[in-house]
């Protein structure tokens, strides 16, 4: 589907997804039946109204010139009082619907944020996370709005729709079937000529998303365009979508326009009929003159709650497909509960063994083969491999983002999987090669990790990771603004902030995840030295690409297709002469 399209949504299961719905809804069902019940009586009270009108009409006929002005009157502050008392019960409905709106709403959203903290990281790998945000911010929006105007909305129709034709009756039988003819047969008529224009309004969508993205692609692609001489394609290629846009969308308006005239036609032809027979009926004395007027008010009433009723299993399929989205999501698996009771590391060493550790995102298909390594405390430890080695998936199974399918990881000599989640991430400093930072000040960035750091642990952590400089240049320097996309800093600086915020955490192991492949050689060296103070002392982890940058490592885990193919240090793999003197040799000769 073209971008910038969003697709009138129907429910997979309708019956289902509003059994579903339904559940959600019961902790406001005592609220809900309040705003049924005001709605019901507000509708109600308005349809004596023309009723009354007429009765004073009737009253002021029969009495001229002698005016019954004590019965107007009286009729006139009945009125009064139902439209008073008929607005106030409205007002109230829609007070109450308001809040329980607002409650449903926030109480949706901090289900899902809540969910998303207990899902499994493997969740966030297979699912955009543009789905995800759609579903807590746009179906929220199109699930409590929809529930709030169908509620009301139906039972204002249902009320009036019942009401109507009761008093009609009442008034006159005859007057009665030809409004309860004519109504229904331009509702239908006008039903099929909106299906018909259906599928223009179809179309003009699904190339107004083409459109989007023929501007956007011509836009953010400026630079592709000129350099390539493709102004006058790009025009040529806009104008025709354009000019399909431009056709179809005319016959989507011509088409819909109908709807109005030919509803009008047929309700003229209705009060024309209904007039004609009425003021034969007062004639011969069977109703009054003011029943007629009654009547035609109500006639007029009678159409528009069957429109609002048809109108609502498109915005009834719109809550359905919304609440089908959000509920789903809301039954994902979730990461399975920590062991209990769960044990702990009083004083961290840093020692880390993996244990004959076999994995695989898909089953069948191995990415972890029978990896085994023991590293001691302080020990910096480097991971190379070609992509698709498994590099990273190490790291993953090493924070419990995802559990190995056998063998076990152990951390001084306690297995992390009888470790609570948290205390075994809390082990842990990470920075990867796509730098996080949030909007806020360059502080609040750097406290991110360790909410207690005072200003002066702020600043020497910013120093040591060859950053301070950059910060204070800036123009409120700590308390400096850093945009959501962080488009303020470079990608170097970025980085910097991420070994400073690493800092600022403390914590007593290390994962550096490709940090340095995205900067020129001089931000390289600082990043470089920067890294050299973080790991000091420290149990480490560093994956690289760029193989210079780890000869110093205490042990160099070389991988490949899923298993270490040879470890050592880095002069002892150049001896060997293996797969690393030939991933070094090739670096070396491509600088």
């Amino acid at each position: 589907m073209p971008r910038g399209v969003k697709p009138t949504e129907k429910p997979k299961n309708m019956w289902g997804s509003f059994k579903v719905f339904l559940k959600s809804i019961r902790k406001y069902r005592f609220a809900i039946l309040i705003c049924v019940l005001l709605t019901i009586s507000s509708a109600v009270l308005g349809l004596f109204i023309p009723k009354i009108l007429g009765e004073m009409t009737t009253i002021a006929v029969s009495s001229y010139p002698d005016l019954d002005w004590s019965a107007l009157g009286g009729k006139a502050i009945l009125i009064i009082a139902l439209f008073v008392s008929s607005a106030i019960l409205g007002y109230i409905q829609a007070y109450i619907l308001a809040v329980v709106s607002a409650k449903y709403t926030k109480d949706l959203r901090e289900q899902i944020l809540d969910k998303i903290s207990r899902l499994p990281i493997s969740y966030f790998d297979k699912h955009q996370y543009g789905d995800t945000l759609s579903r807590m911010s746009n179906d929220v929006d199109v699930l409590t709005t929809s529930m709030s105007q169908e509620i009301a909305d139906v039972s204002m129709s249902l009320t009036t729709l019942v009401g109507v034709m009761a008093i009609m009756l009442t008034i006159s039988v005859p007057l009665s079937l030809i409004a309860f003819i004519v109504v229904p047969v331009s509702v239908i008529v006008v039903g099929r000529i909106m299906r018909f224009a259906q599928k223009y309004f179809r179309e003009q969508q699904k190339t107004l998303g083409v459109l989007n993205s023929e501007i956007e692609e011509d836009y953010s692609g400026q630079v592709v365009i000129k350099s390539n001489s493709y102004e006058d394609d790009a025009l040529a290629e806009f104008s025709n979508v354009n000019e399909r846009l431009t056709t179809v969308a005319r016959k989507a308006q011509i088409f819909s326009s109908l709807s109005f005239p030919i509803t009008h036609i047929f309700t003229n032809l209705g009060y024309v009929a209904i007039c004609a027979l009425g003021g034969v009926f007062v004639v011969q004395g069977q109703i009054n003159i003011g029943d007629i007027q009654a009547f035609v008010q109500y006639v007029s009433r009678f159409n528009r709650p069957i429109t609002e009723i048809a109108s609502t299993t498109s915005t009834l399929q719109s809550l359905l497909a919304a609440s089908e989205r959000i509920f789903e999501f809301l039954e994902e698996p979730e990461e399975e509960p920590d062991i209990e009771p769960a044990r702990t590391i009083e004083k961290v060493a840093g020692a880390v063994e993996f244990h004959h550790v076999d994995f695989s995102y898909v089953p069948g298909q191995p990415i972890i083969r029978d990896f085994s390594v023991s590293v001691k405390p302080g020990m910096k430890v480097a991971i190379v491999g070609p992509t698709g080695a498994g590099k990273t998936t190490l790291i993953n199974l090493l924070m419990r983002f995802y559990e190995p399918d056998s063998g076990y990881i152990a951390i001084d000599g306690v297995p992390t999987r009888e470790m609570k989640r948290a205390d075994v991430r809390r082990l842990f400093g990470m920075v990867l090669q796509d730098t996080w930072l949030f909007s806020g000040t360059v502080e609040e960035n750097l406290r991110y990790g360790n909410l207690k750091a005072t200003l002066d642990d702020i600043k020497r952590a910013a120093k040591a990771a060859n950053v301070s400089h950059i910060i204070e240049a800036l123009p409120k320097a700590y308390h400096s603004e850093i945009s959501e996309d962080s488009d303020n800093i470079s990608a170097g600086e970025k980085q910097l902030i991420t070994i400073a915020r690493a800092m600022v955490a403390d914590p007593p192991m290390m994962i550096l995840d490709e940090a340095t492949s995205n900067v020129d050689t001089r931000t390289e060296q600082l990043i470089q030295d920067s890294f050299e103070k973080l790991t000091s002392g420290r149990t480490s982890f560093v994956i690289a690409h760029r193989l210079s940058t780890i000869r110093n490592s205490d042990l160099i885990l070389v991988m490949r297709d899923g298993a270490v193919v040879e470890q050592g240090n880095h002069e002892e793999l150049l001896k060997l002469g293996g797969f690393y003197a030939e991933l070094y040799n090739s670096q070396f000769a491509e600088g």
